[in-house]
């Protein structure tokens, strides 16, 4: 390819870019198409480390990304269905199946790119159903990080011949340090280690980068990758960011030894591989790999040593009261006011998603204390509720013309679903909770799981809700919309499912039948509170024809 250094520069930052699309493409495939199975075969596998460091591996090369099952791991030690030692050995394992993902896309497997289009633009384009679209975006996603690379690898093919590039390259490989963090920092920047580590390689096999340099800039990748997870968690739960600064501790501080060992004793060329791009691979490869091996033993000291650093807060003062984000001072300015009023919204939304939490954790151990406190919960949030319908019934605008009455009527109605969210939680899921624990009853094996896979997907439809609340994003709210259709038809399945054991006469069944369909219920009704979120926005864009979704 000819053309000015711009020129050149310009095209390989657009097949960079290109690349780290594609890459998140096929993870929000993934994640949407298959999201709630792999929640919940990442919940059951935790039974030893091994185990849930393979998990976790797996997990990693299906979702393209340890920082996608890290953030779903979050989910899960937020609610206590996953220990901190299991939760460091999946994170762990996700690491070396984010390197097993890396060797798999710079494999011949590319050769089937025309064929991974032209399937996945016609799964896209044609088909009605919702994972059979998904599939079709991982499969373009696929074509699209090879046909990236093959646009890395044509673009910089001048600038081997450079004398420019070749000396900065020079300056990179003499200067390990540099290159190291200028590595960490763009993994960091691009939220993927994946796509960082592919164009560090694809750059070595041009001849661009000096195998030292490019060594050096892999073992960077994963300290930002490391990085990318940490800044993700900081307002998480103390229990999630010790797994997480764990993490980062044996990740990044294991590529900063890696490199002072790669620097001071020369020994990249030892890197068994055919050419230079198979050996900076490699090293991505056999590092985490090492890390692995290394750290599942020490997983168990590391969290006693990171639960001292990071203790539990203290529980005093926690009165429930919190700031109320509402300014009384801004009700004659409709944008900030109302950016107060979404803001409180958020605030409700986030403590109903722990109350989720701490209710569902009653089934397996009572407590009164946090049976009062789910009640004082969803008296604080009633009483949020109230105080900002007032508020927003005394938005006024200056301008005659600007409507903002709709704006306040669709927040007001978010108000009083989220109001009726809790009460849902406090009143009835806790109830059954105290039900359970007096009468000494148990769900079935089976009927306990499938509980808490319905739990499980309900969750995420709140934390998705959250986020439309957040970002507004039509998309977001489109799909949150279709998960109701599916939640509906969930438990449609599970009631059937329940019934059908009821049938066969098993005595735990019988015994909680009553419990486990109220359940089922109530956990359909908190899901509709959320979805709901999304009405008002979508009728905005026009999405919406009467109550149903607009024709997709």
């Amino acid at each position: 390819m000819d053309g000015s250094p711009i020129l050149i520069l310009l095209n390989m930052a657009a097949a960079a870019a290109l690349l780290i699309w594609a890459v998140r493409l096929v993870r929000t495939g993934f994640e949407r198409a298959f999201g709630d199975q792999l929640r919940r075969w990442l919940r059951r596998s935790t039974s030893n480390r091994v185990m849930s460091a393979a998990t976790g591996a797996v997990a990693a090369v299906l979702m393209q990304s340890s920082t996608a099952v890290a953030m779903l791991l979050a989910g899960f030690m937020s609610a206590g269905a996953i220990g901190a030692a299991a939760g460091l050995a999946i994170i762990l394992g996700a690491d070396l199946g984010s390197a097993i993902v890396v060797q798999i896309l710079s494999s011949r497997i590319a050769l089937l790119t025309p064929l991974l289009l032209l399937v996945g633009v016609i799964f896209f384009l044609r088909s009605s159903r919702r994972d059979l679209r998904q599939i079709g975006r991982i499969l373009i996603g696929l074509a699209l990080i090879f046909l990236s690379l093959d646009l890395i690898r044509e673009t910089s093919q001048p600038l081997a011949s450079s004398g420019g590039a070749k000396a900065a390259m020079l300056y990179l490989a003499s200067d390990p340090i540099s290159s190291f963090l200028l590595a960490a920092v763009f993994a960091w920047l691009v939220h993927s280690s994946v796509a960082a580590v592919l164009l560090f390689a694809t750059l070595a096999q041009q001849g661009l980068l000096p195998l030292p340099a490019a060594c050096a800039m892999v073992l960077g990748a994963n300290l930002g990758g490391s990085v990318i997870a940490f800044v993700l968690t900081l307002s998480a739960r103390v229990s999630v960011r010790r797994v997480v600064w764990a993490n980062l501790a044996l990740r990044g501080g294991g590529a900063a030894l890696a490199l002072l060992v790669l620097s001071r004793f020369d020994v990249a060329g030892l890197v068994p591989g055919a050419s230079t791009a198979q050996q900076t691979l490699n090293v991505h490869l056999f590092f985490n790999l090492a890390l692995l091996v290394v750290g599942l033993p020490l997983v168990g000291v590391l969290m006693s040593f990171f639960t001292n650093l990071l203790p539990d807060p203290s529980e005093a003062g926690g009165d429930g009261s919190k700031r109320s984000a509402l300014d009384h001072g801004v009700q004659n300015q409709p944008r900030r006011a109302f950016a107060c009023a979404q803001r409180e919204l958020v605030e409700m939304a986030n403590r109903i998603e722990n109350m989720l939490r701490e209710a569902f954790g009653l089934f397996d151990v009572y407590d009164e204390a946090t049976r009062e406190r789910l009640r004082a919960d969803m008296k604080d949030i009633a009483r949020m509720s109230l105080d900002l319908r007032v508020y927003l019934s005394g938005i006024r605008s200056d301008d005659p013309d600007e409507d903002t009455g709709t704006r306040a009527f669709d927040l007001s109605g978010v108000a009083v679903n989220l109001e009726a969210g809790a009460d849902v939680i406090a009143r009835k899921i806790a109830e059954l909770a105290r039900r359970k624990s007096e009468e000494h009853q148990n769900f079935s094996e089976q009927g306990w799981r499938e509980l808490s896979d319905f739990h499980d997907s309900v969750l995420r439809n709140v934390q998705q809700g959250i986020t439309v609340l957040m970002s507004e994003d039509v998309g977001l709210a489109r799909e949150l919309v279709e998960q109701k259709e599916r939640i509906r038809d969930q438990e449609q399945v599970l009631e059937r499912r329940h019934l059908k054991r009821l049938r066969q006469g098993l005595a735990e069944s019988i015994e909680t039948s009553a419990m486990h369909l109220e359940l089922l219920r109530a956990l359909k009704m908190l899901n509709t509170s959320f979805a709901m979120i999304a009405y008002p926005l979508l009728e905005q864009e026009g999405e919406l024809l009467e109550s149903r979704l607009a024709g997709s």
